[in-house]
């Protein structure tokens, strides 16, 4: 961590109770971004600004910060032109007194437009002072600019924070910066590791303060100590020829809940190995925040890997306490499981009716017989030959929520209904569809890969967005308590995945009619319609489509099949390669401006009395003649080609023949043939809101 003789670097360690591994992450960011735009603000410029973290401590350095605040100039606005110099264009007293108060000559004012009028104007110049100087109060700006979840007041104290804060330490290079928040002094000195060094001692230079901390047992870098985890935990394990099964959430989890991480090899007796990997797992990570061990062939094993937060010399007794607690925790899980598979799942369904889904919406049963219908509706729709195991999956869907163990594990749902399922001798398709009916259970996570999955996590999700908006439960802003933005997206993705023959506004309307009794069935449909063509706008920018073609088929993306809308926005791509697409747009740009909104009817043939009409008619047949099969077989490309034809007979239209004309009924059908040559390019998207490339 270097400097140069006009550089300096300094350093803000924020000492505080135990911090939640939750929140770290975010904190440690926030600290970092803030600190950039404070100093900014500060006209303090630097090199480099990277923070810390540990459960007891947030820490930022900035390295390259100039001695002195950088110099600037800003302008001041002063009376108006008029009311400062008279009409010899001499200084007025409104000018002196103004040019004085601003410590700047009367000759170097400077006159200035503003809101339609002149005004003179003063440029200040402001000299940097000394950075040491200004940094008690950056420091204490950037303390107070963290706005973290649960922050709270202790004592007598005003002052909010993320937890209380214990000590303070500030350094300019090795000089102290003397600042003081509620009774708290900061000083060079810092703290050690809780228990393995808790006395206070002091750090003489910001390049020794990481190994001072290291060798008083604290990591400052959660880089650092994810790396030391990932390494030790792979070492620890190679002995056995057996690995972690690395879980990135976990590993987030753990790197923040520890200063000095020691990862142990702890076992449990392999009689718990007859239990569902999965409830295995689901212990070992989110009670206990272990790491499970699986072997080389991928198979579980009777290991686990916890991170200490302790010396390498408590090992013995950190993993006797951690297989102790662990053999507990495995116990209650089994004890849960056998309870579960005495009742199969279909002895589950009236306890349904007890369970409320939605005070409005009614019980689990009754969103289950909903599901039930909509499942039966989309088979029929797409996949007729899974009808009944499709049915009897949706029937079932939602009773392992009645299960001892998705009580005590709610993340197993569904997983845990597959085994129960496959106890109870239902068929793998049934017990998969449970499994994959909550997928994809994240944005861009994994997708359902049985068919019967697919169509019940589509019949489940569409459920539940029209049901909440039917009773105008809706997103807003950032919030979205239902996650029925993520119901939408995982619905656009698997029909995106599986290419069903299905769009989203039937999907809609037959939810919609499922539900009973809508007073206002239209109002609703269109607010559903509009929320998923946000969805889909979404799904395909980020697909890497361009803005405009993605306008350009956005209004036909609720009528036509997903997948379709992809084709469509892959053709508009190599369309736009092609060297008569400019061409071709400007024309059909013409042809939408000119036409009127209103439904014109159908053009007659014989008030085409120009030659150059009728031969815009003849090409509009051919197109016609050639389109329908091309849509069918979706050669959107092909179309579009096809569409390239009309360029030509448009332009000479438009040169040879007054649309406009005086006779009424002429007019109107010159417009009808334009209008029906906008409609039909339209079967294949909106020309109008692409732009002509360069």
């Amino acid at each position: 961590m270097g400097n140069n003789r006009d550089t300096s670097s300094f350093l803000l360690e924020i000492g505080t109770e135990d911090l939640p591994a939750r929140f770290l992450p975010s904190a440690i960011k926030q600290l970092e971004d803030n600190t950039r735009t404070i100093l900014k603000e500060h006209h303090m410029r630097f090199s480099a600004v990277v923070a810390y973290g540990t459960p007891r401590r947030l820490t930022v350095i900035a390295e390259g910060v100039p001695l002195m605040q950088e110099d600037r100039s800003h302008e001041v606005f002063g009376p108006p032109k008029h009311a400062a110099f008279d009409k010899k264009g001499n200084p007025t007293k409104a000018a002196l007194g103004f040019a004085q108060s601003k410590g700047v000559s009367v000759e170097n004012l400077i006159v200035k437009t503003k809101d339609k009028g002149e005004y003179i104007v003063a440029v200040v110049e402001e000299r940097g002072v000394s950075v040491k100087d200004l940094l008690p109060e950056v420091l204490k700006k950037i303390i107070f600019s963290l706005h973290l979840p649960k922050s709270m007041r202790w004592g007598t104290s005003n002052i909010r924070f993320i937890r209380p804060i214990r000590w303070l330490m500030a350094l300019f290079d090795s000089d102290n910066v003397t600042l003081e928040i509620d009774g708290i002094k900061s000083s060079n000195f810092t703290r050690g590791h809780r228990f393995l060094s808790p006395a206070s001692f002091k750090v003489t230079g910001i390049p020794s303060y990481k190994k001072l901390l290291v060798n008083n047992f604290v990591v400052i870098d959660h880089n650092d100590r994810r790396a030391i985890i990932n390494e030790k935990m792979n070492e620890l394990l190679a002995t056995f020829h057996e690995k972690p099964i690395l879980d990135e959430d976990l590993l987030e989890t753990v790197v923040h809940l520890v200063e000095y991480p020691v990862p142990l090899a702890g076992s449990f007796p392999k009689e718990y190995l007859t239990l569902p990997k999965e409830l295995l797992i689901t212990v070992m990570k989110d009670h206990q925040k272990y790491f499970a061990v699986e072997d080389a062939e991928g198979r579980l094993t009777n290991r686990f890997v916890v991170i200490s937060n302790t010396s390498e010399e408590n090992a013995e007794t950190v993993t006797i306490g951690a297989e102790r607690v662990i053999k507990a925790r495995f116990e209650d899980a089994r004890f849960y499981f056998e309870e579960d598979m005495r009742k199969p799942l279909s002895a589950r369904l009236d306890l349904l009716r007890k369970v409320t889904f939605q005070e409005k919406l009614g019980s689990l049963y009754e969103k289950t017989e909903r599901v039930v219908s909509l499942a039966g509706f989309l088979s029929e729709k797409v996949l007729p030959s899974a009808r009944d195991n499709l049915r009897r999956a949706a029937l079932l869907a939602k009773t392992d929520l009645m299960t001892g163990v998705v009580r005590e594990f709610p993340e197993l749902q569904g997983t845990m209904g597959k085994y129960y399922a496959l106890h109870d001798g239902e068929s793998i398709e049934v017990a998969d569809a449970l499994e994959e009916q909550y997928l994809p259970a994240h944005s861009g996570g994994r997708l359902p890969q049985t068919e019967a999955g697919s169509i019940l996590s589509i019949a489940d999700k569409i459920d539940t967005i029209s049901a909440f908006f039917s009773i105008g439960v809706k997103p807003t802003g950032s919030e979205d308590p239902f996650a029925l933005r993520r119901h939408a997206l995982g619905i656009i993705a698997i029909l995106l995945e599986k290419q069903y023959n299905i769009t989203i506004k039937e999907l809609v309307e037959k939810s919609l009619e499922n539900l009973g009794n809508i007073k206002d069935f239209s109002g609703i449909r269109e607010q559903v319609l509009e929320f998923f063509e946000n969805r889909i706008e979404t799904v395909f920018l980020e697909h890497g489509y361009g803005f405009d073609p993605v306008q350009s088929v956005l209004s036909l993306s609720l009528q036509v099949k997903i997948y379709d809308v992809r084709e469509r926005l892959d053709a508009i791509e190599k369309f736009k390669e092609h060297t008569f697409y400019n061409d071709f747009l400007t024309a059909m740009k013409r042809v939408k401006n000119i036409i009127p909104e209103e439904t014109l009817p159908e053009c007659k043939l014989q008030l085409l009395t120009e030659e150059t009409e009728k031969q815009l008619q003849e090409h509009l047949d051919y197109v016609l003649s050639s389109l329908q099969s091309l849509l069918k077989d979706r050669k959107y490309a092909e179309a579009m080609d096809l569409f390239t034809s009309l360029t030509g007979p448009v332009n000479g239209f438009f040169d040879n023949v007054l649309v406009m004309d005086k006779n009424e009924e002429i007019r109107q059908n010159r417009l009808a043939l334009l209008s029906k040559i906008w409609r039909t390019i339209s079967t294949v998207a909106d020309f109008s809101k692409l732009r002509e490339t360069a």
